[in-house]
């Protein structure tokens, strides 16, 4: 069986991940915010209110692939900085704190994500996409059936 090297491999695909992660932690630094808490924020951040901290947790372990402790421990995290607060029974709400800081950061990464994206046409883009979530959905799969 011959293998040839795909044009796009999982060698370009991690160099263009943490070439953007590292300028998003960057800006994160300057807030004394991890990566992870930035993930983790940003989903109560968009949510339409309060979340359920197990769904919160399940969310931040399969967008991060790290296990469910850790997961818990970044939330505990952003709970002790009060970015996000506890609510009855098991939900947490983003704190005024909170979604100052996500929308701080957001506002500072913005133009240089724009900078990044800058003069790649939309089409490609909209292939890359696709491309993208369809490596995604199988890698996901192919975890999964690693870890039953």
């Amino acid at each position: 069986m011959t293998t040839t090297t795909p044009p796009l491999g999982p060698r370009d695909i991690a160099l263009a991940h943490y070439a953007g992660r590292a300028l998003l932690e960057n800006v994160l630094a300057r807030h004394g915010v991890t990566f992870q808490q930035s993930v983790t924020l940003r989903l109560v951040a968009v949510a339409e209110g309060p979340v359920d901290r197990s769904h919160l947790v399940e969310s931040v372990v399969g967008s991060l692939k790290i296990d469910t402790t850790e997961a818990h421990s970044v939330v505990d995290e952003l709970l002790a900085a009060q970015l996000l607060a506890p609510l009855e029974p098991s939900r947490v709400r983003i704190t005024d704190a909170g979604r100052e800081l996500y929308g701080t950061t957001s506002a500072q990464t913005a133009p240089i994500t724009a900078r990044v994206y800058d003069g790649i046409p939309t089409e490609e883009l909209a292939v890359a996409g696709r491309v993208l979530s369809l490596i995604t959905e199988r890698a996901n799969g192919e975890l999964a059936t690693l870890t039953k």
